[in-house]
């Protein structure tokens, strides 16, 4: 990420290739885009879901309710195991998108809990949307991965 003018808040890199569900089909070289490019976009692009699913972990951690419900901090935990694994990889895609194959399962299941969990502790608009927050954020970071890893079988393919 790069530094603001003010140089304390960092600022994110904008995408520069649009991925979407749609690309499935479609091999970088169909593109004509280099595949390291797109695992580049992938990989900003978790960043950008990892800070929603940070924020959700900020709103959880202070919450009066973490304090009646301390099943709850499971997602919060989770959600830090998660980033502080990602963020030593960060410069390196290849490297990121196999630590994310490796802790999209708990961070899953941490947000299944969760699911159950918020409902438990609290009806409030706040925790119906930290949990439909939740929900998407995994929902885009499995997506991103199976893209990334039809990108790999197709590419596979192509130089075989």
């Amino acid at each position: 990420m790069d530094q603001t003018a003010e140089g304390n808040v960092p600022s994110v890199r904008p995408p520069k290739i649009i991925v979407w569900s749609t690309l499935f089909d479609w091999t970088a070289a169909d593109m004509n885009i280099d595949p390291a490019a797109i695992q580049r976009e992938l990989v900003d692009r978790c960043e950008i879901v990892m800070s929603h699913a940070w924020m959700v972990r900020t709103f959880v951690k202070h919450s009066e309710e973490a304090e009646d419900f301390p099943e709850l901090m499971n997602l919060a935990r989770v959600v830090f195991d998660t980033s502080r694994a990602l963020e030593t990889k960060v410069d390196d895609p290849p490297a990121y998108l196999h630590m994310l194959r490796k802790k999209i399962g708990k961070l899953r299941k941490a947000a299944e809990h969760f699911r159950t969990d918020a409902a438990g502790a609290s009806t409030h608009m706040n925790f119906q949307q930290a949990v439909k927050s939740m929900d998407a954020c995994v929902a885009d970071l499995e997506q991103f991965l199976q893209l990334a890893q039809s990108m790999a079988a197709s590419d596979d393919a192509s130089s075989s």
